[in-house]
C-alpha cells in the first residue's frame, strides 16, 4: 500500500523522467522469467541524480518513522537495494546491513553483510516488488538471525496478486513510495502514453504470465 497519494505520483513522474521506469506496449521487454513485459524498471537508476535520491531516501525514511518509528537497524535487500537502503540508515542515524539471495560459496559463507544484534527491531529497504520472492527470503534469513522484522518499504511495486498472498502468507507488511496504479496514472496524464497505450499497460498487470504471447 502507500501512504501518501502526492508522494507516490510525484515518485512515478521522477522515474520515469530519468527513465528509471520505461513504457513500451508497442515493443515490450523480455524478463529474465521470459514474460513478455511492456514495462521495465531499474531504481538504481536514481542513485545517479543526488536530488532524486534525496527525494526518494527522505521519503523511505519518514514512511518508516511513521509506520514502526526508528528502527534499530536498516536492511537492504541485495544487490538493487544496498544503495538505497544505505541512504536511508544514514539519514535516520541507524545502523545498516544488507541481505544476500543466498550464502556466499566462500569465506565466511554470509547471507547477512554487517553486524546485527539478536532482538533488534529491523525494517527491510527494497528498491522494486515484483512477485515479492527475493525480498521475502531476505526477511526469512533476518528472522533466522533472531531479529524482529517489523515490515519491508520500497521504492515501486507492480503490485501483482501473486505478491499480496506471497506477502500476506508470510506475514510481512508492504508499503511503497508508489506503484503501477499511480504510475500508469501519472503517465496518462502527463502524456508520456495514450489511451490505447494505458489499456495495454493495464491488460498486462492482470495476467503478465501470459501477456503477449
Amino acid at each position: 500500500m502507500i501512504l501518501n497519494k502526492d508522494t507516490a505520483q510525484k515518485t512515478a513522474a521522477l522515474l520515469l523522467q530519468i527513465n528509471a521506469i520505461k513504457l513500451q506496449p508497442q515493443n515490450p521487454f523480455t524478463w529474465a522469467s521470459g514474460w513478455k513485459s511492456p514495462i521495465y524498471c531499474d531504481n538504481r537508476i536514481t542513485l545517479s541524480y543526488p536530488m532524486i535520491r534525496n527525494y526518494i531516501r527522505e521519503n523511505l525514511a519518514k514512511q518508516i518513522e511513521e509506520l514502526y518509528g526508528r528502527p534499530d537497524i536498516i536492511a537492504g535487500v541485495a544487490t538493487g537495494a544496498i544503495g538505497i537502503g544505505m541512504l536511508v540508515a544514514d539519514y535516520l542515524n541507524v545502523p545498516f546491513c544488507y541481505v544476500r539471495p543466498e550464502a556466499k560459496g566462500h569465506g565466511r559463507q554470509n547471507k547477512i553483510e554487517g553486524h546485527i544484534e539478536p532482538n533488534s527491531n529491523v525494517v527491510v529497504v527494497e528498491d522494486l516488488i515484483s512477485t515479492g520472492k527475493s525480498s521475502l527470503m531476505a526477511v526469512e534469513a533476518l528472522k533466522e538471525a533472531n531479529v524482529n522484522v517489523k515490515g519491508m518499504v520500497a521504492i515501486f511495486s507492480y503490485g501483482f496478486n501473486v505478491s499480496e498472498t506471497n506477502f500476506k502468507k508470510a506475514n510481512v507488511t508492504l508499503n511503497t513510495l508508489s506503484n503501477y496504479e499511480m504510475l500508469l496514472e501519472e503517465a496518462e496524464s502527463s502524456k508520456y502514453i495514450n489511451a490505447e497505450e494505458a489499456g495495454l499497460l493495464s491488460e498486462w498487470r492482470n495476467s503478465p504470465e501470459t501477456w503477449g504471447q
